[in-house]
């Protein structure tokens, strides 16, 4: 089989040592267009896990990478005149250079035909190839003289960013965070070999541009780095080769593959520097292609299976990546924080590192977490301990005079189980053993306030005496045998109504027994689904009655709290959305147009709900969906909700319109509660493949939200937050005394099994490269 690569990086070496391996008798040719000694860029880095892969792909590159790898355990953040270092982390570094010229060795020793300083525009070069691999890197011109085919998107991110190099010599991965006259800068450091480091430096677009650097040479760029620099740098130099101020370009491909033409490495994806896996994600496609190649014997058969197996893998990195470079975007927001906090943030933004792991080893680090947000707690006027306080999801929260006694909640789910609206035996049961298992405080489903407001006919209502008695009914049930709160949730569902229930097919309209709906704008959610109507101003003010009366009624059956629903599609929603809006009235157009009549109905609400009592709204701060609301929009609706008296804002994404491509993931709308609560001020609530204890503790120590709402796990499992509260050791917990039997064998049980489960992950963990080298009696750091 004939090959051509186009690219002597990384990723392109690399595949041409594992298919020569593979099929000896190949001819295969890498060309190049730069000098085989000439490399851009400094260090790379890899974590141990991909060394493992290293190692039992090719043992002899391996072997030689790993000589020259200079290894550390520890991430180390410096913030405000603070230092905090947290170790187990497995990370190796190595000259880019040396990385090339190691591959390029193994590669010609094993036959492969290197050819440098070749401009391979020429594609007569290659013509009769078998397979072309296309793996010129980031600004491939191949993808794009193909772009057609290939349909690749390029993310041009804000912030501005250059890699340099130094010859401090660093024993961590090292993030340095600067308070400078222009804005902050961000300095991602780690050292690669003996007394040479890596630099990339960070900042965002208006700080940049304040600094002057647009104007400055490379030189000048350095000097300034130096100077901003310089107290940690303590003399030494920053280098340059090519450092060029720069857009992060995220790019992903809709095809990977044309003919015999397959994308690879960064000309395929790129992955963000935050999280070091550029060289990884590169160098384990050229793997994938091997495996791909390995189970099946013709290109065209190979190249398929390298796509359909590989994209899913290189997605969730690159989603990673996003998560993590989004944070350093926007790490303005958090300029405020405490320095621990700061630091938990800076461990747990891309969700790949959480509370319970970081606990496991840092647990000094954790543990002064823990005593952070506990002294937070106290500022705000709570008797609780400091010294070895519980963790974050048990710490108490108030709104108004309301206090939930931990900070898990039981999102508000429809249950589709009434009968004329009115909640029944099932309701009473549903959530009363929430109520009784823990959380702190319980929703109900959307409860909706006419009959022409529901959902579905399964939907609950408060909109006559019948359905007053019965929520009445359950609201003295929790208050009875519970510490737990109970909000109602009130709302309309505009042109979502008169639907299936949800397990005869979501918002799938009825069949027969349909009512009249209305919306902002007559636009059916479904090109099949019933048109509404263009609510009119007259009908705006009947609803808005409506919802006040509904009010009225919760308050005299005793809820704590109060929620207005204006997400997912639903009635108010569809004023807020410019998807679902084109009115031309005062109530379309600008976002603040749109807003008029949603917060209309809040304030005619919060006149008439008791001044003691919070009230939340919940929104949607994306769409999903291009024109659609996003998230500086819902920066925007919650400051204008909060100006109106919210409490706060319970953050949901989506479900506005039926064309919304969601991008799902653990904890996938947690970003949206970040934004909101860090830059319009207000207290959030977030929700969203939220499924353990040990998110919500990350969710609430990284300072994203104030609450946290699960939905699905409480509908298998109504003591979520009791046997949470077991695991963590939060005594405090009420339990009804019908249960004290099970909560004290629970309890007892849980010290044990934690302590063996722990054992457990560490015995099963291997140690790091670091770690052995240490007990070997070696320098893990090539500087030393």
């Amino acid at each position: 089989m004939k090959t051509a690569i186009i690219g002597g990086g990384p990723a392109g070496l690399y595949f041409a040592i594992l298919l020569k391996k593979l099929r000896p008798e190949s001819d295969i040719v890498v060309y190049e267009r730069n000098r085989a000694d000439e490399t851009f860029g400094f260090g790379v880095v890899f974590s141990d896990a991909t060394l493992d892969n290293f190692e039992k792909y090719d043992l002899p590159s391996y072997r030689r990478i790993t000589g020259e790898f200079a290894y550390w355990d520890d991430i180390a953040i410096h913030f405000k005149g603070t230092e905090h270092r947290i170790g187990g982390n497995g990370f190796c570094g190595c000259s880019r250079r040396t990385l090339l010229l190691i591959l390029q060795d193994r590669a010609a020793e094993l036959g492969v035909r290197l050819c440098y300083d070749v401009d391979v525009d020429d594609e007569s070069l290659f013509a009769d190839a078998d397979l072309v691999v296309v793996a010129d890197g980031i600004n491939s011109r191949f993808r794009d003289r193909y772009a057609d085919h290939f349909q690749p998107e390029v993310d041009l991110r804000p912030n501005k960013f250059a890699w340099m190099g130094s010859t401090k010599p660093l024993d961590a991965f090292t993030f340095i965070f600067q308070e400078t006259e222009w804005g902050p800068f961000i300095a991602h450091a780690y050292q690669y070999e003996a007394n040479r480091s890596t630099w990339v430096f960070e900042t965002d677009p208006d700080t940049f541009e304040r600094a002057g650097l647009k104007d400055k040479s490379e030189a000048e760029s350095a000097a300034l780095m130096e100077q901003i620099f310089g107290w940690f740098l303590g003399g030494h130099r920053v280098l340059t080769n090519r450092s060029i101020w720069r857009n992060f370009p995220m790019i992903r491909n809709k095809r990977w593959v044309m003919g015999n033409k397959v994308l690879l490495g960064d000309a395929k994806a790129s992955a963000h520097f935050s999280i070091g896996s550029g060289t990884k994600l590169a160098m384990e496609d050229a793997i994938a292609l091997y495996e791909a190649f390995r189970r099946e014997s013709s290109v065209e058969g190979a190249l398929s299976l390298y796509e359909t197996g590989r994209r899913e893998e290189v997605e969730k990195t690159q989603h990673a990546a996003d998560v993590s470079l989004v944070w350093f975007e926007h790490v303005a927001r958090f300029w405020d924080f405490d320095p621990v906090q700061f630091a938990f943030g800076v461990m747990t933004r891309a969700k790949a590192i959480t509370y319970d792991n970081l606990r496991l080893r840092a647990p000094d680090f954790v543990a002064s977490v823990d005593r952070t947000f506990a002294k937070q707690v106290r500022e705000k006027g709570f008797d609780v301990a400091i010294e070895n306080p519980t963790v974050p999801m048990f710490q108490p929260f108030r709104l108004r005079e309301m206090t939930v006694a931990n900070r898990v909640v039981v999102s508000p789910m429809d249950m589709y189980s009434a009968k004329d609206g009115v909640p029944g035996d099932f309701h009473l049961v549903h959530y009363g053993s929430r109520a009784m298992g823990g959380a702190g405080l319980v929703f109900t489903e959307m409860t909706c306030v006419s009959p022409e407001a529901r959902i579905t006919p399964g939907c609950t209502g408060l909109w006559n005496d019948e359905q007053e008695a019965a929520w009445k009914r359950i609201v003295d049930y929790i208050h009875a045998n519970s510490a737990a709160k109970f909000c109602l949730q009130l709302g309309h569902a505009g042109r979502k109504g008169a639907t299936k229930l949800m397990w005869d097919g979501i918002d799938r309209p009825l069949e027969e027994g349909a009512w009249d709906i209305c919306s902002a704008s007559p636009i059916p959610y479904f090109p099949d689904s019933q048109v509404p109507r263009e609510v009119s101003r007259a009908e705006m003010d009947l609803i808005k009655v409506q919802f006040v009366e509904a009010a009225r009624r919760g308050e005299r059956a005793g809820f704590d709290m109060l929620e207005l629903h204006c997400a997912h599609g639903y009635l108010l929603a569809s004023f807020i959305s410019p998807l679902t809006n084109r009115r031309t009235d005062e109530y379309g157009g600008s976002l603040e147009n749109r807003l008029r009549y949603p917060l209309e109905v809040f304030d005619a609400m919060r006149e008439v709900w008791p001044a003691h009592k919070p009230m939340s709204v919940r929104i949607s701060a994306t769409d999903w969906a291009e024109g659609g609301i996003a998230g500086e929009d819902a920066v925007a609706i919650a400051r204008a909700f909060a100006e109106h008296g919210v409490d706060l804002v319970d953050v949901s994404t989506g479900q506005t319109v039926s064309e919304a491509r969601p991008i799902f993931g653990r904890m996938f709308q947690t970003p949206f509660s970040d934004q909101v609560r860090n830059e319009a001020r207000v207290a959030t609530m977030c929700v969203g493949n939220i499924t353990a204890p040990d998110q919500v503790n990350t969710i609430l120590a990284a300072g994203r939200a104030d609450l946290v709402a699960l939905g699905r796990p409480h509908l298998v499992d109504p003591f979520f937050t009791m046997k949470a509260a077991a695991w963590y050791g939060a005594a405090d917990i009420h339990c009804p005394p019908q249960y004290y039997a099970g909560r004290d064998q629970i309890f007892r049980n849980a010290v044990r099994d934690r302590q063996d489960l722990e054992e457990l992950k560490v015995k099963a963990k291997p140690k790091t490269r670091a770690e052995l080298k240490m007990e070997s009696g070696e320098n893990s750091l090539a500087a030393e």
